[in-house]
């Protein structure tokens, strides 16, 4: 093997395979797709909030510190891609209306109509702010913007505030990856195998808790919904009952037939 093939193939090796496990291959997928795929990540994260967001950017920030991705377009590209998850969020607020739109968000998996219910107060209390602040809390900022589009808010200052609370949040994040990349890189080439296995077992716990914590919720909902629909039918029954008794009591005069008549 000449010198011309050794480099050729040590070219070919990807950057990302000096680290092992799950890590490695999260690193090289983004370094793969590079920060269209950031941006992509966080648009799909506004349609599966059990997706956190806050799993690639830091990712992207230490590929960043690596000089494999460049750390503005990757903040800009995931800006994008909140602000493109937001639109459409607006957009079915303010073509479906806000029955409609409860009724979508209640139909999607492990979703409840109460997730709607709390964006929809924060909305109401607090108005552009509750945009702006929403984009930074889990959950509220898949659906922050459902309430936006059903009140009719301006467009303009809906994406001025959306662009706004993305861009920090997002600046947070990769900003975290890329300034704590001289601490990161020595642990990841020595510890990526044990660390991927962590970050694995710690998923998959929050998944569980996310699923089981919905489950049982959704559970006691419907138990409540049961109780209450049962009170109201024994209350209904009740009152008939009473009205009933009233109306054919002891003392009731019995209305006789042409039939009960004597001859």
């Amino acid at each position: 093997m000449n010198l011309t093939r050794i480099a050729q193939f040590a070219t070919d090796v990807h950057p990302a395979a000096e680290y092992d496990g799950f890590i490695g291959w999260v690193l090289s997928l983004m370094e793969t797709l590079g920060e269209v795929g950031v941006g992509i990540a966080v648009l799909v994260e506004t349609f599966v909030p059990p997706i956190p967001s806050e799993a690639v950017l830091p990712g992207a920030g230490f590929l960043a510190y690596e000089s494999r991705m460049n750390v503005w377009l990757a903040w800009a590209l995931a800006t994008l891609g909140a602000i493109i998850g937001a639109w459409a969020w607006y957009g079915i607020g303010y073509a479906f209306g806000r029955h409609r739109t409860r009724a979508i968000v209640g139909a999607v998996p492990l979703m409840e109509h109460e997730d709607f219910d709390r964006a929809e107060a924060f909305f109401a209390r607090w108005g552009g702010t509750a945009v702006f602040v929403g984009r930074c809390v889990p959950l509220v900022r898949s659906f922050i913007s459902i309430p936006a589009g059903i009140e009719r808010m301006n467009l303009g200052k809906f994406t001025w505030y959306t662009f706004a609370g993305s861009g920090l949040w997002n600046a947070i994040w990769i900003g975290a990856g890329y300034i704590a990349g001289p601490a990161i890189k020595p642990v990841l080439e020595k510890w990526s195998g044990v660390l991927s296995n962590l970050v694995l077992v710690a998923i998959a716990v929050l998944v569980l808790w996310f699923v089981a914590a919905r489950l049982l919720r959704l559970r006691r909902v419907r138990a409540a919904n049961r109780a209450a629909q049962d009170a109201i039918e024994d209350a209904v029954e009740t009152v008939v009952e009473t009205v009933t008794d009233r109306e054919i009591g002891p003392d009731t005069p019995v209305r006789r037939t042409s039939d009960d008549q004597p001859n």
